[in-house]
C-alpha cells in the first residue's frame, strides 16, 4: 500500500528517508509550500525568551532573527529545538504535546515572550503575569492535487497527516476530485489533526506521541493490518 507524505519540504524528504528505511512504499506529494512573510521585529531588550512552534520560524524568519541569538527559547518539539540550537538560541524547554504545556510551566524569569509563528497557528491561553507578542514570519500556501497523487488515490492508500491544515486541505482535495474517502487510510500525528480530516475514511488513527517516528510506526502497523485483511478469504 502506498504511503503518501503530504508535508512541505524540508520535512517531507526527512520523513521519506525514514519511511523507506523502515520498508514503507512512501511517496512525497507536498500539499503546501512554505514562504517567508515580512514582519516587524521586537526590540531584544523587551524579550525574555522566544516561543517556537515550528522550525519554519527559524528557516524563514530572515536576517532580523540574528538580534535574538543567545536568548532562551521554548521549542515545540525536538526538531524545532535542534534548529534553535543550531541558530544560537539557548533551548530551555522542549515540548512533547504542543506549546501550551510549556507556557503553563514557564520559568518565572521569562514573562515577556516573543512568539515567532506561522500565519495558521493554534491560539494559546496566556498565563497570568506573562505577555506574549506574536509575529507571523512564515505562511504555508496550499498547493493543488497533482495527477500522480490522484492516480495513487484511485486505489487504497495511506496518507500521513502532520498538521491540521494538511488534514483539512487533503480532505477538501479528495472531495473536489471525487476520490472516495472509504478506500483511504489516514495516520495523524495527533487528535487535533485527525479531527480536521473529518469522517468517512477507511480508517483514521493517531500516533502515540506527536513525532515522526511514532507516526511512521503507526503507518507501518496500519499497512500490515491492511495487507492481512486483503489476504483473508471472502
Amino acid at each position: 500500500m502506498p504511503v503518501l507524505i503530504l508535508r512541505p519540504e524540508p520535512g517531507a524528504s526527512a520523513t521519506l528517508a525514514a519511511a523507506r528505511a523502515s520498508g514503507l512504499m512512501a511517496h512525497v506529494f507536498s500539499l503546501f509550500e512554505v514562504r517567508a512573510l515580512p514582519w516587524e521585529p521586537v526590540h531584544r531588550a523587551g524579550v525574555d525568551a522566544l516561543l517556537l512552534g515550528s522550525a519554519n520560524a527559524l528557516r524563514h524568519g530572515g536576517a532580523a532573527l540574528t538580534a535574538y541569538r543567545g536568548l532562551p527559547a521554548y521549542a515545540v518539539g525536538e526538531t524545532t529545538a535542534q534548529a534553535a540550537r543550531d541558530f544560537g538560541l539557548n533551548v530551555v524547554a522542549t515540548g512533547k504535546g504542543g506549546l501550551q504545556p510549556m507556557l503553563n510551566a514557564l520559568d518565572p524569569a521569562h514573562r515577556r515572550l516573543l512568539r515567532l509563528a506561522g500565519r495558521e497557528r493554534i491560539e494559546l491561553a496566556i498565563p497570568e503575569g506573562a505577555a506574549v507578542i506574536t509575529r507571523e514570519v512564515y505562511a504555508s500556501e496550499p498547493l493543488p492535487m497533482t495527477p500522480d497523487l490522484a492516480a495513487l488515490l484511485a486505489r487504497p492508500a495511506l496518507a500521513l497527516l502532520h498538521s491540521g491544515e494538511a488534514a483539512a486541505h487533503f480532505a477538501q482535495l479528495c472531495d473536489e476530485a471525487g476520490i472516495a474517502r472509504a478506500q483511504i487510510r489516514l495516520a495523524a500525528i495527533g487528535p487535533r489533526v485527525a479531527a480536521r480530516a473529518g469522517t468517512g475514511w477507511a480508517d483514521i488513527r493517531c500516533a502515540q506521541s506527536p513525532d515522526d517516528a511514532a507516526l511512521l510506526a503507526l503507518a507501518a502497523r496500519m499497512c500490515q493490518e491492511a495487507g492481512s485483511e486483503h489476504m483473508l478469504p471472502h
